[in-house]
């Protein structure tokens, strides 16, 4: 594992730990450890979870070699290009709250980016950041548990940020897209990041004094799979149905073709036409 001591002074064109640290306002990214490459940024963030960094530390990377999504898929993670980075959190929460921790950071990421970009962005239930019908970024939490309780989650945050097409493989291009490949412009990674991690921290607080009906109520706002016909691929089924609302725990309320409601956990979303 990379020397956070060494890995801090990195910097690259667009990317530095000392300038995002100047523009943070809260708990997260006071400390940021900023890495040329790494495994997965989650892997190492978790790593030095274990070891006892200080909540709000953000491991940020300019590459990933393993890159991973949900349901145990790869990251595409080029250098030099996307933001690539893990917070790490330890809330006061019960295990079975863990979907809030998902639903809040896709609520900054959202709020960040729309603001840094004027970019439509919205949220495809349950961690996809999406615009013009494509991916543009997603969210992936890693929990520890003990005693019940939280010990500490990971929140893993990528963005395409100034990718270009060329690099996508080819089942990808159909589905992704990045800020550049939208706007037209390049955008400064630090800038981006520094916005996120604002954002994340203001609706972490709103977490953490459990305005749930605010974080809720917001996301609502900005998602884009509420009332859309939906398609949930679960472990030993394949559920179609009008995606109606969100329960208090960020579970996602489906209306079936028969009439029944369906509360749904978790599982792989594909929007119908």
């Amino acid at each position: 594992m990379n020397d956070p001591k060494t890995s801090y002074q990195l910097k690259f064109p667009d990317l530095s730990a000392e300038d995002i640290k100047a523009g943070i306002n809260g708990i997260i990214g006071r400390e940021i450890l900023l890495y040329e490459t790494v495994d997965s940024t989650n892997t190492l963030a978790s790593e030095l979870a274990e070891e006892g960094v200080t909540e709000g530390t953000v491991v940020v990377a300019d590459r990933q070699v393993s890159g991973r999504g949900r349901l145990g898929r790869s990251w595409v993670s080029p250098s030099g290009v996307n933001v690539y980075m893990s917070i790490v959190l330890r809330p006061d929460m019960k295990p079975k709250d863990a979907t809030l921790l998902t639903i809040m950071a896709s609520v900054g990421c959202t709020t960040a980016l729309r603001r840094a970009t004027d970019l439509d962005i919205t949220i495809k239930w349950p961690n996809d950041l999406v615009v013009s019908e494509k991916k543009l970024g997603g969210i992936l939490i890693e929990t520890r548990v003990a005693s019940e309780r939280i010990e500490y989650a990971i929140t893993g945050i990528g963005i395409n940020v100034n990718m270009d097409s060329d690099v996508l493989p080819d089942v990808v291009k159909e589905v992704a897209t990045s800020i550049k490949m939208e706007t037209g412009r390049v955008f400064s990674r630090t800038e981006i990041i520094k916005e996120v991690l604002n954002e994340i921290n203001d609706w972490y607080n709103v977490l953490k004094e459990k305005r749930h009906s605010e974080l809720l109520s917001c996301w609502k706002q900005l998602t884009s799979t509420l009332g859309r016909n939906v398609e949930i691929v679960l472990d030993n089924e394949t559920l179609q149905g009008l995606a109606e609302s969100i329960t208090d725990e960020g579970m996602l309320i489906v209306r079936l073709p028969s009439g029944a409601s369906r509360v749904v956990h978790y599982g792989d979303l594909r929007l119908l036409r």
